[in-house]
């Protein structure tokens, strides 16, 4: 551990200060602090959804997804680190972000979880782009329709951008792709896929239609068109509707 460059070891409060070369890392030593308050009580789902979105915030857990949201540009509220690891910072331009570290009993009391990745970070969320302004730059989209697992959510992001999807669309009732789990799973790919929610629903398919797609899913009947049967003008402009886990 280094100390500051005066050869004291500089405090902020009681608050030790450590030097991560851009910006001085703070030590917490109790889980309760309120300068880690967008941390806390990450596993509680209920919570989280009704405190993140109204505050314009989201978590990302781990130094890859975290590196992801910031390319993304993305704004860092605050980083919250193991102390073991924050050389894995070392190298980030964390700007006016403060820079917590603590050890992993008060990240899980503070959290509610082993954060065994280490590193979580604070971010500011968007304003989403309308769903008219993502069909005018998509040629194909899938969209979501009642899909409130985040895991799953995370699951299809992730696969539509493997499968070079340019967009998705959600339904009112859908999860939240920025919730921690959802970013986790997506592997942040959240970020790079553009998303946005219709308003009415299921009005929304009608958007979909007017602006130039075809409007698809798939069933297992066995009066259902072949997806190899589709024409070429139904293949331009495709919407792939996928619906919720109970109903599908």
């Amino acid at each position: 551990m280094r100390c500051a460059a005066s050869g004291a070891r500089p405090t902020v409060g009681r608050t030790a200060v450590r030097q991560n070369r851009r910006v001085p890392v703070h030590e917490i030593t109790d889980p309760d602090d309120e300068r880690i308050a967008d941390y806390r009580a990450l596993t509680d789902v209920e919570l989280r959804t009704r405190w993140e979105p109204p505050h314009g915030l989201f978590i990302a857990e781990g130094e890859l997804v975290l590196r992801r949201a910031l390319r993304a540009g993305y704004p860092a509220r605050s980083y919250l680190v193991d102390a073991k690891r924050v050389d894995q910072l070392a190298d980030l331009d964390t700007g006016e972000a403060p820079v917590y570290a603590a050890s992993q009993d008060v990240l899980e009391k503070a959290t509610g979880f082993h954060v065994h990745r280490g590193v979580l970070a604070s971010f500011r969320r968007r304003p989403l782009p309308t769903v008219a302004e993502v069909l005018a730059e998509a040629r194909r989209v899938v969209i979501l329709e009642d899909v409130n697992n985040h895991t799953n959510l995370g699951a299809i992001f992730r696969g539509a951008a493997a499968l070079g999807i340019d967009a998705v669309l959600l339904s009112p009732t859908c999860a939240d792709p920025l919730y921690r789990r959802s970013v986790r799973v997506s592997m942040g790919e959240v970020f790079a896929v553009p998303y946005a929610k219709f308003e009415q629903w299921p009005a929304g398919l009608d958007q979909t239609r007017e602006a130039g797609f075809t409007v698809l899913a798939m069933t297992p009947a066995p009066d259902a068109v072949p997806i190899q049967r589709l024409s070429p003008a139904q293949r331009e402009r495709a919407a792939l509707l996928l619906g919720a886990e109970g109903t599908g």
